[in-house]
């Protein structure tokens, strides 16, 4: 039974670094280095935390059964620039992508502050993961930290909660790891509702504040259309002003 190796290969199959694996289950790079070199085990709240992340059973850690297939509980985090389009214009491409990798960096850093895992960038939008224990709350920690200590102008963070699949997606030779599923979806399409229709800078739905165990400050809007889904939704933004 050699659960190191196995835990390694199925990081390395999701295109994680050890660093990524240690934020998304809130231990020490260090640990994951231990398992992977078999000088230590994860102990049993960790090893339910890793068969959550990769969709697998227990017993395929143990090294009793093939892999799973499924998903995961999680948290997504998504951003993006009121504007961006149109002050792309105006810049050449060397400026966009300075001015991208600044805000990208910071957010980067509050994600990895927070435990999260970053997943990808594309334009002006970055995307991220939290799992494990109270990832809805992290994941709003680490938007009301990005909204204070960055200050852009412009930013939007929609965050949205619920089961996600991660994996590789695209050509086996240029797959990259990425998050998709319906969660993810309407993370996005709720932050393009917000861009247009609000001067709020975090958006989150009913699902992730149902779930919060911090006080923060909130203005609701009800019944919200939003292209593609049929019903309506409910949106809450969360200030960061007097958020406890």
């Amino acid at each position: 039974m050699d659960i190191g190796s196995t835990i390694r290969r199925l990081r390395e199959r999701h295109s994680l670094k050890q660093i990524n694996l240690a934020s998304a289950l809130q231990v020490s790079p260090q640990a994951v280095s231990k398992w992977e070199k078999g000088l230590s085990l994860p102990d049993l709240d960790t090893m339910i935390k890793i068969s959550r992340l990769f969709n697998v059973s227990m017993d395929f850690l143990l090294g009793l059964t093939t892999p799973d297939k499924g998903v995961f509980n999680g948290t997504v985090l998504c951003s993006g620039l009121k504007g961006f389009a149109r002050m792309s214009l105006t810049l050449d491409s060397k400026d966009i992508a300075d001015y991208t990798n600044v805000l990208f960096y910071n957010l980067t850093e509050v994600t990895l502050k927070y435990d999260g895992v970053p997943i990808k960038y594309v334009g002006d939008g970055y995307l991220c993961l939290f799992s494990g224990p109270d990832h809805e709350e992290r994941a709003v920690k680490a938007a009301i930290h990005g909204i204070k200590s960055i200050r852009q102008e412009g930013l939007t963070i929609s965050i949205n909660t619920g089961n996600i699949y991660l994996g590789h997606i695209g050509h086996p030779k240029y797959a990259i790891t990425d998050i998709v599923g319906k969660v993810v979806n309407i993370a996005f399409l709720v932050m393009g509702w917000a861009t247009i229709n609000t001067s709020a800078h975090i958006v989150a739905t009913p699902d992730v504040i149902k779930n919060l165990k911090g006080v923060y400050k909130k203005r609701l809007y009800k019944d919200v259309r939003l292209e593609f889904i049929e019903d309506t939704i409910d949106i809450y933004e969360i200030i960061t002003e007097d958020t406890t």
